[in-house]
């Protein structure tokens, strides 16, 4: 299929998983990860940079939004990666419909400013404000939890997540081979809060978008790590 597309892919997933592997910032292989498992893929949100991919992943970040349903005022970036993301995809919101027109964006800095305005908060007012934090992914969580606390002491209400990629795979142990099940890190956070974390991408879509454009071997080896890795949730 043209550009490796999936019919069974929404097309802006097709789009953005083709624009990731074009910018190397999806790549197959054979890759030690921070926990020690050999991933036969790897993902990288950091390479989107340049004006092109910029625009991609914004514009994947705002239709995945879009298609959520979700009713917010402020989107929040917390320091330092989700700062342009959460920019970047307020200004294509407003391209996809009117009704977002006055979504604002918000940030923090990681050090409160003693002078001007003063306080920890760049952007939109968190108060009384329904908040969808935006980060490029949710490793072991803690930054996540950091940007949630910020939001309920700033008098937000925190109405979802949104990541550019979520992994499925249960959080390591300290015997990741023992076939026990447990919960992915994002499964942990969207438990705990009570809230809906979404992601433009999970493997299940990369396996998929693989089938189109990928090897056999390339496909056999993710279906082998997606099983023995799977979350609980």
């Amino acid at each position: 299929m043209a550009n490796g597309e999936s019919p069974s892919l929404a097309s802006y997933k097709s789009k953005f998983l083709s624009d990731c592997v074009s910018a190397e910032a999806l790549k197959f292989g054979t890759f030690t990860l921070k926990s020690k498992r050999i991933s036969p893929y790897f993902f990288n949100a950091g390479l989107f940079h340049s004006a092109k991919l910029a625009r991609s992943i914004s514009a994947a970040y705002a239709s995945t939004l879009a298609s959520a349903n979700i009713e917010f005022d402020v989107l929040f970036g917390p320091a330092y990666k989700g700062i342009p993301l959460a920019a970047l995809t307020v200004d294509k919101l407003g391209g996809i419909d009117p009704k977002y027109e006055n979504i604002s964006y918000s940030f923090n800095r990681k050090e409160a400013k003693d002078h001007g305005e003063g306080g920890n908060i760049v952007g939109a007012s968190l108060t009384g404000k329904r908040i969808v934090i935006i980060d490029d992914v949710i490793t072991a969580g803690t930054a996540i939890r950091e940007a949630i606390e910020i939001i309920k002491r700033e008098g937000g209400t925190l109405v979802g997540i949104l990541v550019a990629f979520d992994r499925l795979e249960k959080t390591p142990s300290a015997n990741d081979d023992d076939g026990q099940p447990r919960p992915s890190a994002i499964g942990e956070v969207r438990r705990q809060y009570g809230i809906p974390v979404m992601a433009i991408l999970t493997l299940d879509d990369v396996v998929e978008y693989l089938r189109g454009i990928g090897t056999e071997d390339d496909i056999k080896r993710l279906e082998e790590y997606r099983t023995k890795y799977k979350a609980s949730d």
